[in-house]
This record gives structure tokens, sequence and C-alpha cells, in this order.
């Protein structure tokens, strides 16, 4: 998909546009090949900057080529995707491209929300001409989104260990081992996302202004408070699968406990009329009351059997 949208110096006013001209915001999302084609002809780039952030393995980073006056942004930012019938958290690289003073270009694999949230609401806060202001709002909403996230993965959290304590599912020990995952996924792009935002602040990338530092600081702060909440949770979730785990353990080595005491009360009936059961003189084979006694002689070492298990922890 290909989407250009343009800014009415005059009016400030964004609207989407058809042709190619100077100040123009390009989106790209999941390019044909005939899409990239059209954009590296029209506005002089070379297509490898558009094809980087089109790799789902690529990290966060920056690429200056000087001779075209042209630089990379991809940062990593936080999606949400359908899984059966869980919502599965990770994160996708997109690419932001700053074409000479020309054109702001976005490029991803794949809808998400971060550059939808521009395209919304008459696109307001955009203005495509101040593309550095424009790069550090996507920044900006990027790290605020990531908090948003982690706090609906916590949530979760919360949730599956509500059920767990009433019934030790599988399903929902899946459930935190995927929102374990997520963190890891979350903690490493964060990371990956404030070594470009410190690279921007401090190796002077892009042109900042006074209004653009205070924007790029406050995305730096969001950025590692999402770092600690990340690490906070990612450490507390650890904990409750290693406790979860330790009880389940327990609980298992509870039950064979009391299985093997049930087996060695039901051993001594089972033991005495194997005896009685041989082919050979016994004691009360000619008592007219031998099978009644046998039977309560059973019962009563059973019984004292159970008390002693009992007594011992065993059955419980």
């Amino acid at each position: 998909m290909l989407e250009m949208y343009n800014t009415d110096i005059e009016t400030n006013k964004t609207t989407k546009v058809k042709e190619y001209k100077k100040g123009n915001w390009i989106n790209l999302v999941a390019p044909s090949e005939e899409e990239i084609k059209e954009v590296c002809e029209n506005v002089k780039i070379q297509d490898d900057f558009i094809r980087y952030a089109l790799d789902f393995e690529e990290k966060a980073r920056i690429d200056l080529e000087e001779d075209d006056q042209t630089t990379l942004f991809v940062i990593d930012v936080p999606i949400r995707e359908k899984e059966d019938e869980n919502i599965v958290y990770s994160t996708m690289p997109i690419g932001i491209i700053l074409v000479r003073d020309d054109y702001f270009i976005t490029v991803s694999i794949r809808r998400n929300d971060i550059i939808q949230s521009f395209t919304k609401d008459n696109m307001k806060n955009v203005i495509t001409y101040k593309k550095s202001r424009f790069l550090l709002q996507i920044l900006y909403t990027n790290s605020s989104y990531y908090l948003n996230l982690l706090k609906k993965i916590n949530k979760e959290t919360e949730i599956a260990e509500s059920d767990l304590k009433n019934s030790m599912r599988n399903k929902e020990l899946l459930k935190l081992l995927s929102l374990e995952k997520s963190l890891v996924y979350f903690t490493t792009s964060l990371k990956s996302n404030e070594s470009v935002m410190e690279k921007t602040m401090r190796g002077k990338i892009i042109k900042l202004y006074e209004e653009d530092e205070d924007l790029l600081e406050d995305a730096i702060i969001e950025n590692r408070q999402s770092i600690e909440m990340a690490k906070i949770y990612s450490d507390i979730l650890n904990g409750t699968m290693d406790a979860y785990a330790s009880i389940i353990s327990n609980n298992l080595n509870r039950v064979m406990k009391v299985l093997t005491s049930i087996t060695i009360v039901l051993s001594v009936p089972t033991m005495i009329a194997s005896y009685w059961g041989m082919n050979v003189p016994v004691p009360l084979q000619h008592n007219p009351f031998g099978f009644l006694i046998i039977i309560g002689i059973s019962i009563l070492i059973s019984i004292v059997v159970t008390w002693w298990l009992n007594k011992q922890n065993m059955l419980k």
C-alpha cells in the first residue's frame, strides 16, 4: 500500500495527495515491487533503504548516506496478534527515511497502531514538512504505546495468576509463558530504541530545535520508564512461574504419597487373601466362620495401617 500526505504551509492542513512534491509524507505498508520502484525513482533514493525496514529481523539502528543526504531510522514498534484464542504481544521494525529536505518516508511490514495513529482524527498533529518534529512525534508515540501495552500485559498476568489459583491447567501456564516471552521481546526492542534515541540526541543526526530537544527528551524518559516496567514485570513473572513450578511439583509429590499409602492399605487384605487362597492346609479352613474371621482380621489390620499412615501424615 502506498499513500502520500502533504501539509499546506499556509493553512497547516494535512491532506492525502497523489503527486510527488517537496514536503510529502510517503507511507508504505507492505509495499509491492512496483510501489518500491515508483518511490525510489521519484524521490531518488536506493531501494535498499526501503528493503531494510521490510526485514522482520532488522534491529533498531541509524544509517546515514551522506552522498544522497538520506538518513534511515529503524525502530522497533510493539504489535498485538491474535493466536488461537489468545492475544500475543511482539515487536516489528519500521523504517523512517528522511530524504534530504524533501520527503519523509515511513515503511512498515504490516499495518501497525503507531503509524495509523497519525492518520486518524484528520491528522491534526501531523505537519509533513517539519520532518524532525514528525520523527520525534513517532518516537514519543511509540514509547508511550509500549507503556500502555505493558500495563495490559501486567493485567493479563494478574488474571492468569488468579485462574491458576483455582485450577492448575496448562492453558494458564502457557499464557504466562507467552507473556514472559513478550516481555523479553519488549525489553530487547526498548533497549535498541533507546540507543537510537540517545544517538539522535548526542550525534546531531538531524537538526533539532529547542522544542524538538524537549520532545526527544520526553521520548527517552518514556522509553526508559518502559524498560524499567518491562524489567519489573519480567522479574515478577519469572518469580511467579518458579513459584507455580514448585507448587505443581509439590502437589504431584503429595498425590504420589497418597496413592502410595492407599496401595499399602489395599495390599493388606490382598496379601491375607493370597495366603488363605493357597492349595495347602491353613488355619481356620474347617471353621464354619473362618471366612468372616479372616475378613474381620483383614479389616482390622487395614484400619491399624491406615491409622499409622495418617499419623505419619502420609494421607494428607
